[in-house]
């Protein structure tokens, strides 16, 4: 008896699973003709969801229209749309003329426009030749934008030099410029020496410098041996040193 009652409500579920499943597999479909999935189904969409379907492709087909995106339909847009998405199109146009970027189409611009683009171009490669960046053509430089290049040039020089990098040509250093350079590779290295650094060159450290570096040493080595913690050299210890230091062999093992 509870097994045929079991059957029973299993059969009067089905109905209600079939239910439950209807809408889901239903939004399901209308989401899918959304996002122009080919698995879309618009037989199944009601009028409303039709409707709203049309407007919202007609919205995307206006935006990639005025986005210039090849998935445009021109033939699908109405004679306003049309004309705005003309003027996006050429302002789009000029854009691209002026950044140097993208399609630009000379023949499109307006003379105002041209000039335009033409000064914009112009001051790109005076600025490209300025910061090294870009496409830079020396020839179509006024006198003032070649010195103004050429001084970028020469500071950018003497920065790499005292940065210590290898893009650095000292044949072109004003004397006060190499002294410059000279103190700062000075104090890069003295730098290198107190952080033990392999770089390191001792041969270039004055002997004040050296001497510091060395009682500094002296110091650090003799808190290691004290301590127990850290590098320590017992044979560079001073007498005095020597005897504060405890001494471990005979701690137990």
């Amino acid at each position: 008896m509870n097994r045929l009652l079991g059957i029973v409500v299993v059969l009067l579920a089905l109905p209600f699973q079939g239910l439950a499943q209807g809408p889901s597999d239903h939004q399901r479909n209308v989401t899918d003709c959304r996002d122009g999935f080919s698995s879309c189904d618009r037989t199944k969409l009601s009028d409303a969801e039709r409707t709203a379907l049309a407007v919202a492709d007609h919205q995307n087909n206006v935006a990639a229209c005025n986005e210039g995106h090849r998935s445009c339909d021109h033939s699908r847009l109405t004679l306003s749309e049309a004309r705005a998405t003309a003027v996006a199109g050429h302002l789009r146009n000029l854009s691209d003329c002026k950044d140097g970027i993208g399609d630009c189409d000379s023949s499109k611009l307006t003379p105002s426009e041209a000039a335009e683009v033409s000064t914009a171009r112009h001051e790109r490669n005076a600025s490209d030749c300025r910061y090294e960046m870009g496409r830079c053509d020396p020839s179509k430089l006024t006198p003032s934008e070649k010195k103004d290049a050429e001084f970028a040039e020469h500071q950018r020089n003497v920065t790499n030099c005292k940065n210590g990098w290898t893009d650095c040509n000292r044949s072109n250093l004003s004397e006060l410029e190499a002294h410059e350079v000279e103190a700062a590779d000075h104090q890069r290295n003295l730098s290198d020496c107190r952080a033990g650094l392999a770089t390191c060159d001792y041969s270039q450290l004055t002997v004040t410098e050296a001497g510091a570096l060395a009682n500094a040493e002296q110091t650090r080595n003799y808190r290691a041996c004290l301590t127990g913690f850290g590098y320590c050299d017992r044979s560079r210890l001073s007498p005095a040193e020597s005897k504060a230091i405890p001494d471990t062999s005979a701690v137990p093992r």
